[in-house]
């Protein structure tokens, strides 16, 4: 049996834990056996940048947190070492970098799950989630798909305006 002060320790990550879950609009489970220091220094300062949480915690640890918030689907995926990302703002980016790495690493570093605004992803999902650019290359998407129409408007009313003027003189 634990003692005391263990306990109140684990329970107090188990809330902490519970805290950012319920923040969370993005959170990504990985498997990440194999990995290297140094990979996984520069994963952690990537993933930082973005703005996201990425720790390593015990699956009993994650496993009381993600029921704390309602996520009983983990139960499954929450054995052998796992590691959590947790984005607050961004819906891919947590995905989009661990999926990259976990491409390039030869089956060492894999994803497992993850949720996004509240649905639950299984390792497809977080895959294919990954696939999706960041929301500022998707808006600059746009504004390059929106940009070129409006040009060639702008061309042909020039265009009118100079045989307008043509004509008039």
């Amino acid at each position: 049996m634990p003692s005391e002060k263990v306990l109140q320790s684990k329970q107090a990550k188990v809330e902490s834990l519970t805290e950012l879950l319920k923040n969370a609009t993005a959170c990504v489970l990985v498997d990440y056996k194999g990995i290297n220091v140094a990979d996984d220094t520069k994963l952690r300062r990537e993933l930082r940048e973005a703005g996201v949480t990425y720790m390593v915690q015990k699956n009993t640890l994650i496993r009381f947190a993600m029921h704390n918030i309602g996520f009983e689907q983990f139960d499954d995926v929450l054995q052998g070492t796992t590691a959590i990302a947790i984005s607050d703002q961004d819906q891919t980016a947590a995905a989009r970098i661990l999926g990259e790495y976990a491409d390039k690493s030869d089956g060492k570093f894999s994803l497992k799950g993850g949720f996004v605004d509240g649905e639950v992803y299984d390792a497809d999902k977080v895959k294919a989630l990954a696939k999706i650019p960041s929301k500022d290359i998707l808006l600059a998407q746009l504004v390059g798909s929106l940009q070129g129409p409006m040009q060639k408007l702008a061309a042909t009313l020039q265009a009118l305006v100079d045989k307008k003027n043509e004509e008039a003189a």
